[in-house]
């Protein structure tokens, strides 16, 4: 029992929001989402990723209907700005602004939602499902991937044999 006591203590609030949101699909997956023809079967519930940013919980959300970042506040944590469901909503991440639509789920109060894939057909397995789960929450606080694309190349320049030395010069 101490040792439940004590695993308990050492878990991310972020992190036991997810599994808060887990427990809250695994009900709506059994209630109003049984036998609904846009479910892959072959797909569970899952939180991956969770992690606090900015005084929030964001993490993936991984069901048979959808696959979701989404976004929540803290039990202990300061209230978002109130938000009208449905509104979009602009949020700067490590990995450059994402637009959530605000939403509401009982026992959890307010959860922002940015649709990652819905449905979620394209997964034959729910390990291929956590895969992309796992690098999307990767991906999103990463600031890598804000590296700036390719400089554009020109027909002039190309001819001219700059590119190459461009090329050569950054290797």
């Amino acid at each position: 029992m101490d040792a439940d006591v004590a695993e308990r203590a050492e878990i991310d609030p972020a992190q036991a929001l997810g599994r808060r949101l887990e427990a809250c699909y695994q009900h709506i997956y059994a209630t109003a989402m049984a036998d609904v023809p846009i479910c892959n079967p072959a797909l569970g519930i899952a939180s991956t990723g969770f992690r606090t940013y900015g005084g929030r919980a964001f993490g993936i959300v991984t069901t048979p209907w959808f696959m979701n970042l989404v976004a929540a506040d803290l039990p202990q944590g300061p209230s978002s700005s109130p938000a009208a469901t449905g509104t979009t909503l602009r949020v700067g991440l490590p990995a450059g602004e994402v637009g959530f639509i605000a939403g509401e789920l009982d026992a959890i109060d307010r959860v922002d939602s940015c649709s990652l894939f819905s449905p979620v057909f394209e997964f034959a397995t729910m390990e291929a499902a956590l895969e992309t789960a796992d690098e999307a929450a990767r991906a999103f606080f990463d600031p890598a991937t804000l590296e700036p694309p390719p400089a554009a190349v020109n027909r002039r320049d190309l001819l001219r044999g700059y590119v190459r030395r461009r090329e050569e010069a950054s290797q």
